[in-house]
């Protein structure tokens, strides 16, 4: 905003008295009385304009304290109009304060007295406008004398830039201070240098460096950091920073309290202001440094004379060493070595010598290995290379963002490990397999080998056995388990006459448990014995247990029969009745029903419908058994059969909140068969599905085939089954305990599913786990 001083306001006011006079001179020299009026109104009206655009607002104060000033000014105040006098400047939330008109009236009434100017600042009453007002006293011209001319200027906006510069020169004092204090703290010593290259400022560790007595001391006295001497001069580096503007380095010994140490001095360039400087002690880093040269060389000479291939690779991923191991494993000379190919390379090259495994991907193969470099933990690999060699990898990742890799050829190893495991898999699958139980016992008498049907034939722990008892401390352990406890010396006479007679010998042992076993021993080629047991209790039990069998078998068919008569006659007519009355009285035969009992009467159809769905499905049941099954061959586009279930049970799902995904391959194709009963398959499977999942869970029925058969299956991610409850699965009419709402369900479905399938040729799978769901599998011959 423009400001004007005092001065040039009265010059402007004396410039426009002359432009007033010149004009009435004008007026009354050669116009007539009407154009001097007319004249002397249009220069009145500019000289108005010319004041209200002025960026000062005038405010006379005459001698009796009267005030004359533009309406802008009450604007300015927020007053609805100018008052007569200063005091009454003072308003409502508006205009001066109280005070601040007190102290204008008084500026004004010293000016009168005295004759001196004033200036003041004030802000009016509830506006953010600062005032600037500068007053002086009135020239004579422009007033009675002892009038006042009071300007006012708008001072607000570059009191807030004084305010914003003081604040940030309050912010900038207050960081160069804490600046100088952390230089200070520092232990690291720095200095500054002027445009002469003096020594300026210093901080305490440069005193302390030093030996001076403080900063003024060091400064005064010019005591420098570096000795001067063997070519090199305090001033070399600062010199050479203040010329090229870029920071310079050097490591130097200096002397610090006594003792020689090594620094790197660092001089900072700073314009035309100087140059500053700090000191790293880097001593321990240099000696750690030489210590590393000396161990990586001995390593190296080290890795060399090693038969593993080994090399390492650099931060940047180039090669930085390769022992001679490695050259020779890999066929790589080592003029291409001292090349220092990179990571991608060397893995070509090995590629190209028929060193690497073969990879169907090898541009991902490689990108994998590339992650190495950046993995937490060492990788091990295992590479089967061309010819027949096995390597043993180890990727170790360095510190330094290289890495260090290891081979080793363990071919030789791996084959006698190969045959060493074949050998034992097989005598062990061997043992493991036979239906006999066997035991190996030792020349000295001490059990050896035994297979898992010896331990479990006489019925002892694992680790008495892995203790190698002696056969006298073996006859003593099973005589308990005998029915007659003398007869354990069998074991000891089959033993002896096998390693010492070299005969073999056989006998017989009765188990408390009902077993009985025949033993025999047979003399092994290395001085063993060999001692054979051979459970011959089922042969002995079998002729009763079958008789057992067929006298239940016959009893529970006899069972099965008259169940199925009684369900033929003394069910369904009654259920056949209650449905058709039923079907009355929904139709209104009887009379109109009210809402409620025709709710009643269709519970009551929903109810017979399910009886007789069950009465059907046990009459299937038993009419397979019996070989009375109907069956009908015709051609089943098993997808429009799958569809066409998936959508009927879609909206059963749905109300309780189960998701049911069909995924129906359309190759699954067509096989020939009842289209009913395998309809009623996915029927019951879907069924007992969505019966036992969770609201929330999945469903899904899948369809797929090949050339030879199709195969449907349908899981859930429900509770699934324990194997008691899959044992029971497929039990006909056994009650198996249903999962949801704590019902009892008949078994059925299950059983009446696969024994369709069977009737197709198919076969019907259950994969069931507590916790993870149940899946059933469906396969059906073409």
């Amino acid at each position: 905003m423009l400001t004007l001083s005092l001065e040039v306001a009265a010059l402007i006011g004396v410039m426009l008295a002359l432009w007033l006079a010149v004009a009435v001179w004008a007026v009354w020299s050669g116009l007539s009385l009407r154009k001097r009026a007319e004249f002397a109104t249009n220069q009145a009206d500019r000289l108005a304009s010319l004041l209200d655009s002025a960026p000062a607002l005038p405010l006379m104060v005459r001698n009796d304290g009267r005030i004359e000033a533009p309406t802008r000014l009450a604007d300015w105040l927020g007053l609805p109009k100018m008052p007569n006098f200063v005091t009454d400047l003072v308003g409502n939330n508006c205009g001066l304060a109280e005070e601040d008109a007190i102290a204008l009236s008084k500026d004004v009434t010293a000016a009168q007295r005295t004759g001196r100017s004033f200036a003041r600042a004030l802000r009016p009453q509830g506006s953010s406008r600062t005032l600037l007002l500068k007053g002086a006293p009135a020239a004579a011209r422009l007033g009675q004398g002892g009038s006042v001319i009071v300007w006012w200027f708008d001072a607000t906006e570059s009191q807030e830039e004084i305010g914003r510069l003081g604040r940030e020169v309050t912010d900038l004092h207050l960081g160069i201070e804490r600046l100088s204090a952390l230089i200070e703290a520092s232990p690291v010593p720095m200095w500054f240098r002027g445009p002469d290259m003096n020594i300026a400022i210093v901080n305490q560790a440069y005193v302390t460096a030093v030996e001076a007595i403080d900063a003024d001391d060091a400064v005064s006295r010019g005591l420098e950091l570096i000795d001067a001497g063997g070519g090199i001069s305090p001033l070399t580096g600062a010199n050479k920073a203040r010329e090229s503007q870029t920071m310079q380095s050097l490591v130097t010994p200096v002397t610090v309290r006594g003792e020689r140490r090594t620094f790197r001095i660092v001089d900072v360039p700073l314009g035309e202001m100087g140059v500053a400087g700090y000191a790293l002690d880097v001593e321990d880093a240099e000696r750690a440094n030489a210590a590393f040269r000396r161990f990586a060389g001995t390593q190296r000479d080290m890795l060399d004379r090693l038969s593993s291939g080994v090399v390492q690779f650099a931060g940047d991923r180039s090669l930085d060493f390769a022992n001679e191991s490695f050259q020779r494993m890999f066929a790589i000379k080592p003029g291409w070595v001292s090349e220092k190919p990179d990571f991608d390379r060397m893995l070509d090259r090995m590629r190209e010598a028929g060193r690497l495994p073969e990879t169907r991907d090898f541009p991902a193969w490689k990108e994998e290995r590339k992650t190495w470099f950046t993995a937490a933990e060492p990788v091990e690999e295992n590479w089967l290379v061309a010819g027949g060699q096995h390597l043993r990898l180890v990727a170790q990742p360095v510190p330094d963002g290289g890495l260090l890799l290891i081979f080793e050829d363990r071919t030789e190893q791996a084959q006698l490990a190969s045959a060493r495991d074949t050998l034992l898999r097989v005598r062990t699958a061997t043992f493991d397999n036979l239906f006999e139980a066997i035991g190996v016992f030792e020349a000295d008498g001490r059990l050896h080998n035994w297979n898992t049907r010896f331990r479990d034939s006489w019925g002892i722990e694992e680790e008495f056995l892995a203790g190698h008892p002696h056969v006298d401390v073996f006859a003593d352990h099973i005589a308990s388990l005998l029915s007659e406890p003398e007869k354990a010396a069998l074991v000891r006479e089959l033993v002896r006459r096998a390693t010492m007679d070299r005969t073999q010998h056989s006998g017989r042992l009765a188990f408390k448990s009902g077993h009985f076993f025949e033993l025999a021993s047979v003399p092994l080629p290395d001085g063993n014995a060999l001692i054979t047991m051979l459970d011959i209790t089922d042969s002995r039990k079998v002729e009763g247990a079958l008789r057992e069998r067929a006298q239940a078998l016959e009893e529970a068919d006899k069972v099965k029969s008259a169940f199925v008569s009684n369900m033929s006659y003394e069910l369904r007519t009654p259920l056949t009745s209650i449905a058709g009355y039923a079907e009355m009285l929904e139709s209104g035969m009887a009379g109109p029903l009210e809402p409620q009992a025709q709710d009643y009467v269709r519970s009551i159809m929903e109810a017979s419908d399910r009886l007789a769905s069950m009465i059907d499905r046990v009459l299937d049941l038993t009419q397979d058994d019996s070989g009375a099954l109907p069956m009908e061959r015709k051609h089943i586009e098993l997808a429009l059969l799958a569809h066409d279930a998936a959508r009927e049970h879609k909206p059963i799902a749905d109300q309780r909140e189960i998701e049911l995904v069909a995924q129906i391959d359309p190759e699954v194709g067509a096989i020939t068969g009842d289209p009913r009963r395998l309809r009623e398959v996915m029927d019951h499977l879907l069924d007992n599905a969505i019966a036992y999942t969770n609201p929330g869970g999945r469903v899904l029925l899948h369809a797929d085939g090949d050339a030879r058969s199709a195969r449907i299956i349908v899981s859930d991610n429900g509770p699934g089954m324990n194997a008691a409850e899959q044992a029971r699965a497929f039990d006909k009419f056994s009650r198996v305990e249903g999962l949801r709402d704590g019902a009892d369900k008949l078994g059925l479905g299950l059983p009446l599913a696969r024994q369709f399938v069977e009737a197709h040729g198919g076969t019907l799978t259950l994969m069931s786990e507590t916790g993870e769901g149940t899946m059933i599998t469906v396969e059906l011959p073409r």
